[in-house]
């Protein structure tokens, strides 16, 4: 039996510090959009913007979970559009299939997410090559299912989870379902981040070497990181279904915005730094600027341009303390019974 992981001695707090940065330009950002436009800072509005950010602020919490631990999972982006093309056509419109097929596409994320895994820590195929070829399969397969077109239509009871809400009780305004899923996940996220499976998967992100010499599992805990990007992008999957509808291009792109707000929240890419605030900060300021570029009739053609530079800038960023922390970490996790692992070499 083993001790639960301690964290290792290079990583940061599992709290926002050291991640300022994000919260700095998310205030700045919407104190531009309130000067632009002051309406925007009625609850209204404000409730109509998390509606809006929901599905992509859950997507980064799964974002966040591969990428802390040092792989990227591409194949987000297809996944939604796959579970929305898949509930519109199980659906077909008729209410009573409703949670028949919300538990299908539970299943069918997870089943993504756990072959993702398994590729990467059985088979050793590099999760970014692992999850663009699931990428395309998912892509290629639901285009030749619908014929290119998707079909169907989403149930009312489906759609109201990202598009309905409930009347505030202070206010003349409305709060939208969206709001509870999107604290719902961050409150778990967080709590299990504090636990020993959220320092593992730290801890393997910062320094795989060291955290399997501690007794850590890598493979299983990869695998599940999987899992949970796999089945938050299936909640997010049914709040854009909510939100906006079926369409062909729905998903599209989403995997590089995820990945985008996380490195914007000041999750390093490679692993072993990073906190669920941060990241869903960093989703939260990515949709606000986009809200600003509309606000000051920026082309949205603009958008990719946007991302590629702030990942661009993330990886320069991070590259010279990610040589430091490369070196091997003294007083790393032993199980239960021995002496904490010296530095090797």
């Amino acid at each position: 039996m083993t001790r639960p992981v301690r964290r290792l001695g290079a990583l940061h707090p599992l709290t926002p510090g050291g991640h300022w940065a994000a919260y700095l330009i998310l205030v700045l950002i919407f104190v531009a959009v309130f000067w632009l436009n002051p309406s925007f800072a009625e609850p209204a509005s404000l409730m109509a913007f998390v509606k809006k950010a929901a599905p992509l602020v859950v997507l980064a919490v799964g974002q966040y979970f591969v990428i802390v631990n040092g792989e990227f999972d591409l194949s987000v982006g297809s996944l939604v559009g796959a579970q929305v093309v898949i509930a519109a056509k199980m659906l077909n419109g008729e209410e009573s299939r409703t949670w028949p097929v919300l538990a299908f596409m539970i299943v069918f994320g997870l089943l993504i997410g756990l072959v993702n895994g398994l590729v990467t820590t059985v088979l050793r195929v590099p999760s970014f090559i692992t999850t663009i070829g699931m990428m395309f399969v998912l892509y290629g397969a639901i285009r030749l299912w619908t014929g290119g077109a998707p079909t169907g239509a989403l149930s009312v009871a489906f759609r109201q989870v990202g598009r309905g809400g409930f009347a505030s009780p202070v206010g003349q305004f409305q709060i939208p379902w969206a709001l509870v899923v999107v604290v719902v996940v961050a409150v778990l996220a967080v709590s299990l981040m504090r636990r020993p499976f959220g320092r593992t998967l730290v801890a393997t992100g910062d320094n795989p070497r060291a955290a399997e010499f501690s007794g850590v599992h890598h493979a299983w805990v990869t695998t599940r990181a999987f899992l949970l990007s796999g089945f938050l992008a299936t909640v997010a999957a049914v709040l854009i279904g909510g939100y906006a509808g079926v369409t062909a291009q729905v998903g599209a792109g989403l995997e590089f915005t995820a990945i985008t707000a996380v490195v914007l929240g000041g999750v390093v890419l490679g692993g072993g730094r990073g906190t669920v605030p941060a990241a869903i900060a960093g989703a939260l300021t990515l949709e606000a600027l986009f809200t600003l570029f509309n606000q000051l009739s920026v082309p949205s053609t603009l958008r990719p341009t946007v991302q590629g530079a702030i990942i661009i800038a993330a990886v320069a960023f991070a590259a010279l303390p990610r040589r430091h922390r490369s070196r091997p970490v003294s007083g790393a996790v032993a199980p239960e019974g021995r002496e904490p692992l010296p530095a090797a070499g």
